[in-house]
């Protein structure tokens, strides 16, 4: 079973400025992670505008970043795992997306707490239970603040016994959750990652015990998040320390009007492909342009 471990890029979806995708522009991107050292890519996640995509859309995505990330893995003799996100609030297509995600050659899926429905904790069980049927390693998005629903953690306890079931990104925001998902879960399955899905809690993570980052900041700075990471897990606190100070005023920065919305400003001030967005997202107010620019300056990126 793949063992997840460093900074993954939860990725942009660029958009040309009449709304779609711009393909070449993805393309770019993945090319650039991997050039920086990036440890593994997200694509088709929450920054990734998903809920506004196409299946079309998705699959051509997917096609594109395997492509790449195998060549490159060929050329280089260096496995950067594929984390297809593949969530639903309708199980019937979560296990859908899945199912596309193992077919086309993904390494994993990533699939978030059902939104909007709020099912009981034992509905949530089921579901997870359902998409692990499907036989591709799966990593629990823990969210609530987009799903209006926490996943406890005697809940993903009981998820983590699942066949398949490798890991889980934690976007609480709670550390002392996090903590016990270690305490409870890691420690008993050291296999299991529990990766942050906050850029600011990546270091406090790592140093009780967790495995790194499903990161937002990296889709502009991934060769600075993949040292700060790397750093950590190796017990450089240190360089760690020093890594994660400086690129503090970005990690900020890059939700200060929403996500995607302040990085897709960030990489298109940077000239990164990152475009437009789709509506019912917009571009960042004049405001936090400033605070973005700022903070790019004061990171030195």
């Amino acid at each position: 079973m793949i063992q997840l471990r460093g900074a993954f890029t939860a990725m942009v979806t660029p958009m040309l400025p009449d709304g779609s995708v711009d393909y070449e522009g993805f393309r770019k991107n993945v090319l650039f992670q991997l050039e920086k050292g990036i440890d593994g890519l997200v694509p088709l996640g929450t920054t990734g505008e998903t809920p506004t995509l196409a299946e079309d859309e998705e699959a051509k995505m997917i096609e594109i970043v395997i492509k790449e990330v195998r060549d490159w893995e060929k050329q280089k003799n260096k496995k950067v795992p594929v984390i297809i996100g593949a969530g639903s609030n309708n199980t019937i297509d979560a296990v859908r997306y899945c199912t596309r995600a193992k077919e086309m050659g993904a390494d994993a899926a990533l699939v978030v707490t059902p939104y909007y429905n709020k099912p009981s904790d034992e509905g949530i069980f089921r579901h997870f239970e359902a998409v692990s049927k499907v036989g591709i390693p799966i990593v629990v998005y823990n969210i609530a603040g987009r799903t209006g629903k926490n996943i406890s953690t005697p809940t993903l306890v009981r998820i983590a016994s699942l066949p398949n079931i490798v890991g889980v990104k934690e976007a609480s925001g709670d550390i002392n959750q996090m903590m016990a998902v270690i305490a409870q879960i890691k420690s008993k399955k050291p296999d299991f990652a529990v990766l942050s899905g906050d850029d600011g809690l990546t270091l406090p993570l790592v140093a009780v015990g967790g495995d790194g980052i499903v990161s937002v900041v990296s889709n502009l700075a991934p060769a600075e998040v993949t040292e700060m990471t790397q750093a950590a897990l190796r017990g450089d606190m240190e360089k760690a320390r020093a890594l994660h100070y400086r690129l503090l005023p970005f990690f900020k920065a890059a939700f200060v009007d929403g996500n995607p919305t302040s990085i897709k400003y960030a990489m298109n001030y940077k000239g990164l492909p990152a475009g437009a967005l789709r509506l019912p997202l917009v571009e960042v107010h004049d405001e936090a342009k400033k605070v973005i620019e700022d903070a790019l300056k004061k990171c030195g990126l």
